[in-house]
């Protein structure tokens, strides 16, 4: 009976820890209809792999938000999530994920930002904005180093 009551519990966090993981609601955005085209055109040709730039890029999105920032982390949530979906089973060894996210366009990335944030612009009301006008950020001019998270 305890055995039992044990099992459940580790279920229920293993559900919990699976539903917390964000990488498949980034992606779900990111093939949204309000964003799917400007994906298409900034997608580089790629082979389908483990990893291929949609789901990186949804993946780095939700590890840069986690309070554990690291690739097992977050490959750690994405085969959770597999798991717990009946999808295949993949490996939890962070190489690919690390070499797919090195393999990310920064054209896409930043392609993306710019969608987002005109689309966050575009539907924030007026009282939400500074003195009832759009805040606009100046891209700099400087070289911008990779960003790590490991």
């Amino acid at each position: 009976m305890h055995h039992t009551r044990t099992s459940q519990s580790h279920q229920s966090r293993f559900r919990h820890h699976a539903s917390t993981s964000d990488t498949f609601r980034f992606f779900n955005l990111l093939t949204s209809p309000d964003l799917f085209d400007t994906l298409e055109a900034s997608l580089p040709a790629h082979r389908e792999r483990l990893f291929p730039p949609t789901e990186t890029l949804s993946m780095f999105m939700a590890q840069a938000l986690k309070p554990d920032r690291s690739c097992q982390g977050i490959v750690d949530d994405v085969a959770t999530k597999r798991l717990l979906h009946g999808m295949p089973l993949c490996s939890t060894k962070t190489g690919a994920y690390c070499k797919a996210r090195q393999r990310l366009p920064l054209p896409l990335v930043s392609g993306m930002v710019t969608a987002t944030g005109r689309m966050m612009t575009e539907r924030t009301a007026i009282k939400w904005r500074w003195h009832g006008r759009p805040v606009r950020a100046r891209e700099r001019t400087r070289t911008v180093s990779p960003i790590s998270l490991r």
